[in-house]
């Protein structure tokens, strides 16, 4: 006999927020997956964060609940890539890997024709670049790269770079920022575990669904007093004198952080206003630009409030675009 079919009975980070890995397969788009994967587990809205291009395998971060308030936090992960290029040409090994050192760092790059977003020249940071094996023209690449990398342009521009001309002629990601391919679920995979949760098995979907905490530990965190806490949860921003202990690490101006409760519950990200060795010496005046609030508001006594700021922009287009459907 089948279970309760109702979201939340088949696993209960479903009502509570949760994520999914999905290994994307070369064919479907990132809308259709996230699509099957929306009316696989029977819910109302899921959305996706860094889009794969139809013909790229590899990782699809997907938020179904409240998850999707994290979605601009994924963004800003670094993606990691394996591609396989083809050169117009050979070239000694030792000269190919000092010519792909040298794309390391900030690199300029202007959208392709073909792109959702202005072409306008644009800097990203290329964290990793790393030749894995060649044979002959063909050559595997290993990428860890800004989100909103072009990976087939920064191809282009290698094969540029080697006097010899090339492109990318497959793509698979293989990270996003601390999560892997062990992280990962086939949609086969997720079609199963969702059938044996309906049987009562809910093991293998609970694995499959991550929680909230996973994406926003790897930020500087800021525990919140109480005060500070219903403000923020109320849409202000954070006042200097509003923070418990020492941030949980080191981290700059302008850095993105978390607020969070003495219980270590999720209340707003925001943009630092000082760098971490300063805030402890703030006296006066906001110290956290807060854009987006997680928490309940309901569940904050109202203590104190205060205007906040404009949001600041995100950028949703272009490689590192999220959809939610």
């Amino acid at each position: 006999m089948s279970g309760d079919p109702r979201p939340a009975a088949l696993a209960p980070r479903l009502a509570t927020g949760a994520f999914l890995l999905v290994d994307k397969p070369r064919g479907p788009s990132s809308h259709q997956v996230t699509a099957w994967v929306r009316d696989l587990l029977g819910i109302e809205r899921a959305g996706h964060a860094g889009t794969l291009d139809p013909n790229v395998s590899g990782l699809l971060w997907i938020g179904v609940g409240p998850a999707l308030k994290l979605i601009p936090l994924v963004l800003e992960f670094p993606k990691r890539y394996v591609g396989a290029m083809v050169l117009h040409g050979t070239i000694p090994s030792k000269e190919l890997a000092r010519v792909l050192e040298e794309f390391e760092g900030p690199i300029y790059q202007t959208p392709p024709v073909r792109s959702a977003v202005k072409r306008e020249r644009r800097i990203r940071t290329i964290h990793h670049l790393r030749l894995l094996e060649t044979d002959g023209p063909r050559m595997l690449l290993d990428v860890t790269a800004d989100s909103g990398t072009y990976i087939r342009s920064l191809a282009v521009d290698v094969g540029e770079a080697l006097g010899l001309g090339g492109n990318l002629v497959e793509l698979r990601r293989i990270g996003t920022g601390p999560f892997d391919e062990r992280h990962s679920i086939t949609l086969t995979a997720l079609a199963d575990a969702v059938q044996a949760a309906r049987a009562g098995a809910p093991g293998a979907l609970e694995a499959a669904l991550h929680p909230m905490e996973e994406v926003w530990e790897e930020f500087p965190r800021l525990v919140l007093k109480d005060s500070a806490a219903s403000a923020v949860a109320h849409g202000s921003n954070l006042a200097a004198g509003g923070i418990l202990g020492a941030p949980s690490r080191a981290f700059s101006k302008d850095a993105r952080v978390v607020l969070v409760t003495r219980s270590g519950e999720l209340v707003a990200t925001g943009t630092a206003l000082f760098d971490s060795r300063e805030f402890t010496s703030v006296r006066h005046g906001w110290v956290v630009d807060s854009d987006r609030v997680f928490a309940d508001a309901a569940k904050f006594p109202v203590l104190w409030q205060a205007p906040r700021s404009r949001p600041r922009p995100t950028d949703t287009h272009g490689p590192g675009a999220a959809d939610v459907i």
